[in-house]
């Protein structure tokens, strides 16, 4: 069975135990079925296929949180096709770069990006437009209407060479480190990523999952939702733009969510809100949360405020397993300095530069194996072959195993600061300066030094209202670490670039401040 056809299986199974099952919701209360999806989902196939769409062309989803996202998804994957999910907030020549190196042969989008799309169109190959309207923009006249793909047969696709080898999506990564590479998602990576999560926390069927995160990210649809869907539990969807936390907390408490996915400035928003008591979120069993390690006194407060609310940190890439290591919650205050063990059929090794394992306690590379890692970058053979050996994906992030198999990540391979013959590692010097309360956020990055190769820079983001100088920072570190890691250079500055996915861009940082010393 392929991912598109679980549909069909999940209508099958409800037929007559729960003929009205939820499938997916969007937060305002518009619903589809089991049944709604699995017919909606094959009219939007049948009709790609009449437009021409064949097994392994590439159909390009440019939409915000809606339902006909997952209705397009597996249309797609019915019909052999590979869906490639796109991010909303990228420039026309960003986007101009992802379609072309994706060659995506027909692309559907909301209306209000159509002015990001006119500036690409005779400087890309897609032969087909598709606008879905919405509440900003009209449907522009190179495109077709959303009600093509309504009015496709409802009957079941009619594709029976399919298979679980097949590539069914590109997710193209969040380029932390530079532009992004297209990861290839299989049937079977998808399939094992979202066996592997109902293993780990026992998803029954039962669950009230929601997203906050935008559906083009793994984050939100194959984190959490696939697995929650393909139990038979219900999906809520929210807005994927304007993230406010008294809306998202309104919505736990009407639809009764029990399990959502939260990045870390999230949850630190809800907890900062002064209203946070009147909320009553009974139903709320599991917060999952990822992208940076969540700052210890936002675990205390959930678990004062909350002490029914398991806290589970989640560790993974998009290509080696999007959730590869968790930290249960009944060890968030004794490993809270780890991002806990590897999930059920996940191997994590820790390796040095030759591939070779190292002994616990070691810092070295992360390298993760399991049936949902990526088989590769599209159209990146030398890439492909860099990161992916023997089965195993090196992440370029750096880490270490303690004694009781806990997994601590010590920063990117890339940000390891060489100087003057030591290894300095950043996220060493971010643990102890997260704990100076007058910092908010902070990133560590290594500068040119004329002497020792590299310096150690802090940029830093203070409270409101703080006077924190670096002389302050720099008397604080060589309080708490060795005086070589110490920071040479300090910038403050009012925001720290991020992906949409929360991770820290540092490779702009390091473009920005690469003068600092001379």
């Amino acid at each position: 069975m392929d991912i598109g056809l679980f549909t069909r299986k999940m209508v099958n199974d409800f037929n007559t135990s729960n003929p009205g099952k939820i499938a997916i919701q969007e937060e305002t209360g518009k619903s589809w079925t089991y049944s709604e999806l699995h017919h909606i989902s094959n009219s939007y196939a049948n009709k790609l296929y009449e437009l021409g769409v064949r097994k392994g062309d590439r159909v390009g989803i440019l939409l915000h949180n809606c339902l006909e996202y997952f209705g397009l998804y597996f249309a797609a994957a019915k019909i052999g096709a590979i869906a490639v999910r796109l991010n909303f907030r990228l420039s026309s020549a960003e986007l101009e770069y992802a379609l072309n190196d994706s060659q995506t042969k027909i692309l559907c989008f909301h209306s209000s990006l159509d002015q990001q799309l006119e500036q690409v169109l005779h400087q890309v190959s897609v032969e087909n437009y598709i606008c879905l309207e919405n509440d900003q923009g009209t449907i522009p006249s190179w495109s077709k209407p959303w009600s093509l793909l309504e009015s496709g047969s409802a009957d079941e696709v009619k594709v029976n060479h399919i298979k679980l080898s097949d590539p069914v999506m590109l997710m193209y990564t969040s380029g932390t480190t530079g532009r992004p590479k297209g990861a290839i998602w299989t049937h079977d990576t998808t399939y094992w990523f979202s066996a592997i999560q109902a293993l780990k926390w026992k998803f029954t069927g039962q669950e009230i999952g929601m997203t906050t995160g935008p559906l083009y990210h793994v984050g939100a649809m194959e984190d959490i939702a696939l697995p929650i869907l393909m139990m038979g539990g219900t999906v809520i969807i929210t807005k994927s733009q304007g993230f406010e936390v008294r809306r998202i907390l309104s919505v736990f408490e009407h639809e009764n969510v029990t399990h959502c996915f939260l990045f870390p400035f999230m949850i630190y928003e809800m907890l900062n809100l002064p209203e946070l008591d009147n909320y009553h979120l009974k139903a709320l069993k599991t917060i999952y949360t990822g992208g940076d390690p969540l700052m210890p006194w936002a675990l205390e407060r959930l678990k004062m405020k909350f002490p029914h609310l398991g806290v589970v940190q989640v560790y993974g890439l998009t290509e080696g397993q999007p959730i590869a290591a968790a930290l249960d919650p009944e060890d968030a205050f004794t490993k809270g300095h780890t991002v806990g063990k590897p999930l059920p059929l996940t191997e994590i090794n820790i390796i040095d530069d030759h591939g070779m394992p190292l002994a616990v306690g070691e810092i070295g590379e992360i390298a993760i194996k399991s049936p949902a890692v990526s088989e590769g970058y599209w159209r990146k053979p030398d890439a492909t072959m860099e990161t992916f050996v023997n089965g195993w994906c090196k992440t370029g992030d750096l880490g270490r195993f303690d004694e009781d198999g806990y997994l601590s990540i010590a920063g990117r391979k890339k940000d390891m600061i060489r100087s003057g013959g030591e290894n300095i590692y950043a996220a060493e010097i971010e643990d102890v300066l997260y704990r100076h309360q007058d910092v908010k956020e902070v990133s560590i990055i290594g500068i040119p030094d004329p002497k020792y190769i590299e310096a150690v820079c802090a940029v830093i983001v203070k409270k409101e209202g703080s006077n924190l100088t670096e002389d302050d920072v720099i008397e604080f570190c060589k309080k708490h670490l060795a005086s070589y890691k110490k920071p040479r250079e300090v910038r403050f500055v009012e925001k720290i670039p991020r992906t949409p996915s929360g991770k820290v861009q540092k490779y702009i940082l390091r473009n920005q401040y690469s003068n600092a010393l001379n």
